[in-house]
């Protein structure tokens, strides 16, 4: 079945996009955990975003295409900040979002994070 390109951005919308910055490469670099890991690059923030939305749907498209089930949605999800140890909400997120994008759990990623400070 073809999907409408309203049905694909509907979809698409329901993926949170990261765009962080790189030191090693000297540019933004953007993924959309569990969709799709790091797969563009730029020099702003601005460009990495419109780059990262057109993947997405992209990526959202060739699902819907092809009748598999979408990963879970990532975007308008909460976080408690606790896991054995308070953290703020922010840095949970990101821990989370690493951990997914490495397709480990929160307690392993944080665990193996301890093991090799």
């Amino acid at each position: 079945m073809k999907p409408t390109p309203n049905q694909i951005k509907i979809q698409a919308r329901r993926y949170l996009k990261v765009v962080e910055w790189s030191d090693e490469d000297g540019v933004y670099i953007g993924s959309a955990p569990p969709i799709i890991g790091q797969c563009c690059h730029g020099a702003t923030e601005a460009d990495v975003l419109k780059q990262l939305a057109v993947i997405v749907e992209d990526w959202v498209e060739i699902f819907l295409r092809d009748g598999r089930p979408l990963p879970a949605p990532s975007a308008g999800k909460t976080y408690s900040g606790k896991f054995l140890v308070r953290v703020s909400p922010e840095i949970h997120q990101k821990a989370s979002l690493k951990a997914q994008a490495l397709g480990e759990s929160l307690n392993q990623f944080v665990a193996e994070a301890i093991a090799s400070a």
